[in-house]
């Protein structure tokens, strides 16, 4: 007769998943802000509505981490992405001018590794603290025959809040208007399936150093948070929009927050062109266009003002620690005209 079968033998390992949500406790804890009514361990997290609302919107992003996940695996680089993960929803949800209330996890493998599981985990939850929201939950998935062993996947959301009459949109943004940019930290997670077609072709020495840190640290380097900064701007300086430049580089991400007639017109020549960006299209043979496209370029987060509050928001996001620049302005649009124009630096 054949002997009975655990789950254990079927490849999920029940113990490695307590083990885990152990571990995971202590990192949610640090993360904890008032509104939390219910965390890790139950069945669904809560959260009350903070009061002194007068007509509370509620903002929601999810996203995952992309291919950079693979070199993640390859290069065994686990803490940096779970910070990527919260960036990319809680900075998403910050261009519409809302503060980041909690977030959720989902991690899937083919078969769960604590340590590996923990240090993924970790990142989200310093990620979670960066942009001051909880990490109120999630969910783990150990699946035999999905993901090869050593590989899992990646996704979260957050959940932020907005009074109505605060909202971020287009309506605000008028010719003239000033474009200022915030630095990225490198990459982040978009772009990823061109950087490794490069990495593939370059095949460099990962350990050279780019940007004051081994190549392989420079792009592995995690999504800049730009929640806190951002959040005190808005409170003290009329913010007309704001945009992540995620998926679709600056010039497909610009337009989202401008009206139809206007268009924005950047001076690739205010900001420096960091080593990194520099390396990847040298080694790419990658057109200045198709770089714009695709990356963020060295700008993270783009805020757009009236030309007389420029200096004074500059003034404040430097004493926060954010590298900032006067990278365009806005003006009137002719018709055919694309939505953001780039100019090379001379």
């Amino acid at each position: 007769m054949n002997s009975p079968l655990t789950y254990k033998d079927a490849g999920v390992d029940m113990q490695a998943g307590d083990d885990l949500v152990d571990a995971i406790k202590p990192l949610a804890k640090r993360t904890m802000r008032p509104g939390v009514l219910a965390g890790i361990g139950g069945f669904g997290a809560m959260f009350e509505v903070p009061k002194g609302y007068r007509e509370p919107v509620l903002v929601s992003g999810t996203d995952g981490v992309g291919t950079k996940l693979r070199l993640a695996f390859e290069w065994n680089i686990h803490n940096t992405v779970g910070i990527d993960l919260v960036a990319m929803s809680a900075n998403d949800i910050l261009v519409q001018g809302a503060e980041p209330l909690y977030f959720l996890d989902y991690f899937a493998c083919g078969k769960l590794d604590v340590k590996t599981a923990a240090s993924v985990v970790g990142g989200i939850a310093y990620g979670c603290e960066q942009a001051g929201c909880a990490l109120i939950g999630g969910e783990t998935a150990e699946m035999p025959g999905m993901y090869p062993d050593g590989e899992y996947d990646l996704a979260g959301f957050a959940v932020g809040i907005v009074e109505k009459s605060e909202i971020l949109d287009a309506s605000k943004v008028k010719a003239g208007d000033v474009i200022l940019g915030l630095a990225s930290n490198g990459i982040h997670s978009n772009g990823f399936s061109l950087v490794r077609k490069i990495l593939e072709r370059a095949q460099p020495d990962l350990n050279q150093l780019c940007d004051g840190m081994p190549l392989r640290e420079a792009i592995m380097a995690p999504t800049r948070m730009y929640v806190k900064p951002v959040l005190e701007l808005i409170k003290k300086v009329p913010v007309h929009a704001l945009a992540h430049i995620t998926g679709g580089g600056l010039v497909e991400n610009i337009p989202r927050v401008l009206p139809e007639n206007l268009v924005a017109e950047l001076d690739r020549g205010s900001w420096p062109e960091t080593e990194l960006f520099k390396w990847l299209q040298e080694n790419g043979q990658v057109p200045f266009d198709e770089m714009n496209r695709v990356f963020n370029c060295g700008i993270g987060m783009v805020i757009v003002l009236p030309a007389e509050q420029a200096k004074p928001a500059m003034d404040l996001l430097v004493a926060a620690g954010e590298k900032v620049y006067q990278v365009g302005v806005v003006r009137p649009r002719v018709e055919g005209e694309a939505h953001t124009i780039v100019t090379p630096a001379h």
